[in-house]
Parts: structure tokens; C-alpha cells; sequence
């Protein structure tokens, strides 16, 4: 037996130890996960680095596969020919990244494109826009959704108590026209709210607006509030205790190819659901999370589901 044993361990010792985890993901390929360089407080970059809730999500869905992560941030520009679908297929396609995140999951969105070919849109090391070639695109595959995009009423008096859009009947109220929020505020029962509305154009700032005391509440996605209170920390802005019922869960893509990707971003989200640590990381990038809908992927949206209180 003795002679076993340290047969054994002259083997080890010859062949050399398996290597520590750490070392095998300092050697493999670095995952690319592309995320938007301008969505504070889910995704942005500050010099080099990508920070928010998506990058701290991509961390530890590299971590899950024992490889290094690489952030590739992108900037959408949206035109009459492209949409944020046909750019992050076309990032994924041209194998700009294998993960794309904050990709809103939406039925029509996912699954064969209706289009055949698109260009990525820019991102480090991209060729200028005319010289970028339009490439063919592949089929998305969703994952799991990690996050719910929201609407929530804004107060410049913290003290007031917003529990339903007809609590805001006494206030003067600001909307973006052409936004879901002010289609939401003008259908509601009936237009009940529209002599208290206050309109603003595409081009004006309505937290700004609002923190500048020309009205008194706006509804805004809340992932736009947090972006405000991380670029103006002396704000007094805050969000009252009521959410809009519409939800569009966000979740990351990938090709259909990539099936072991999904599956490991899948077992992190479920995890970090199951145990506050999604929630946790959202608080401590400034982000207020909302927990998913199921289905994780939805319907299209439907006026009934926008004017639902």
C-alpha cells in the first residue's frame, strides 16, 4: 500500500497538479458580452471600463464558464433602416461578441430575423459606417429575463403619496409627446388626467424640467430617473410608491448556435434570483431592479396592457 501511495504521488508530482481554476480561465478565450455604452445605470463605460448592472452580470456568467470576460460596449444609432434588434444581431453575427445583454425580450424580436442582412452598429475597432459591411444575420435565442424595465411616477415633493396614476389628478403633470408614458397618461380612464398634463417636445429633458419646478410629477421609465439621480446626486427628486403595470423584461442573446452559453447565463440568473443577489447588485449599481413578469419572453404590446392602472 505504502508502495502505491508514493507511486501515486511521484506520478502527480512527474505529471505535474491539475491547474486551479483561476489559471484554466486566465487561458481561455475571453467571453464577449455586448452591452449598451450609454444606459446608466444597467450599462455604461467610464474610461475603459463598463460598469452597471449588466457588467456585474456578465462577470459572473464568464466566472460560470471559467473564462476571463471582455465588455464590448456599443452605440446605437437608430435610423429609418435599422433597429437595437437588427444592430445586436448583426454584433452577434459578425462575431463582434457571443452574449449581447439588456436585450428587451419581446416575441417579434427574438427568434429568425425578418430581415436578411444588417450592419453592426459602432463599436471599438469598428470601420467607419460606410465601410462596414452588412452581414448576414442568424437567429436570436433569449435567455432567462434578470430584469424588468418599468414606469414609475417622479415627485418633486417626496412627501406626497402616489399610489394610482389618478392620485396625480391635482398636479401639474409632465409628458414627452410620442412616449408610452404620455400615451399612458392621456388614455387613462377616459383622458381624465389631460387638463393636468404638460406636453414637452423629443428634444427637452423632463427630469430636468421637472426638478426645475415646472411641474410637479412626471411618469418616466425608472432605469431613466436612476441615469438622472447618478449624473445629479444632489437631486431631490424621488419616486413615489406607485409602478405602472406594464413590464418589459430584459435578458441577454446569443445565436442559436451558442446553446452553452444560454444555459450558463440561465443558471446564474436563476440563482442570483433565487438567492436577492440580482437585487443586490442592481441597488449597488444604482439601479432600482424590478423583479421579471412571467412569461419571461412577451406579447406584443396592446393598449389595454397601457392603460391598465
Amino acid at each position: 500500500m505504502r508502495a502505491r501511495l508514493a507511486l501515486g504521488a511521484a506520478l502527480l508530482f512527474a505529471l505535474g497538479a491539475p491547474p486551479a481554476p483561476r489559471a484554466l480561465a486566465q487561458d481561455a478565450a475571453p467571453l464577449k458580452v455586448c452591452m449598451a455604452e450609454n444606459n446608466p445605470p444597467l450599462s455604461y463605460r467610464v474610461a475603459s471600463e463598463m460598469r452597471g448592472l449588466d457588467a456585474r452580470l456578465a462577470r459572473a456568467i464568464a466566472a460560470e464558464l471559467g473564462r476571463p470576460l471582455a465588455a464590448v460596449p456599443f452605440e446605437s444609432k437608430f435610423d429609418r433602416d435599422t433597429s437595437l434588434t437588427y444592430e445586436v444581431n448583426a454584433l452577434l453575427s459578425s462575431g463582434v461578441c457571443e452574449l449581447a445583454s439588456g436585450f428587451p425580450l419581446l416575441a417579434p424580436d427574438l427568434g429568425a430575423p425578418m430581415r436578411a442582412r444588417a450592419k453592426a452598429p459602432d463599436y471599438p475597432g469598428a470601420a467607419p459606417i460606410r465601410q462596414r459591411p452588412a452581414v448576414a444575420l442568424g437567429t436570436l435565442v433569449p435567455s432567462r429575463a434578470y430584469h424588468a424595465s418599468v414606469m414609475g411616477v417622479v415627485l418633486r415633493d417626496a412627501s406626497r403619496q402616489v399610489d394610482k396614476l389618478a392620485d396625480l389628478k391635482p398636479l401639474r403633470v409632465g409628458m414627452i409627446a410620442g412616449t408610452m408614458a404620455s400615451a399612458a397618461l392621456m388614455l387613462y380612464r377616459n383622458g381624465m388626467l389631460r387638463p393636468s398634463l404638460v406636453s414637452l417636445s423629443q428634444h427637452d429633458d423632463l427630469l430636468a424640467a421637472l426638478d426645475a419646478g415646472q411641474f410637479d410629477a412626471a411618469l418616466v421609465p425608472l432605469n431613466k430617473f436612476d441615469a438622472y439621480r447618478l449624473a445629479h446626486p444632489q437631486t431631490r427628486l424621488a419616486a413615489a410608491h406607485y409602478v405602472h403595470p406594464l413590464r418589459v423584461n430584459l435578458g441577454l442573446v446569443a445565436l442559436d448556435g451558442a446553446p452553452q452559453l444560454i444555459a450558463a447565463a440561465n443558471r446564474v440568473i436563476e440563482r442570483a434570483l433565487a438567492n436577492g443577489e440580482l437585487e443586490r447588485w442592481a441597488r449597488d449599481a444604482g439601479a432600482t431592479w424590478a423583479r421579471p413578469s412571467l412569461p419571461d419572453v412577451g406579447a406584443p404590446f396592446s393598449f389595454g396592457a397601457l392603460i391598465d392602472d
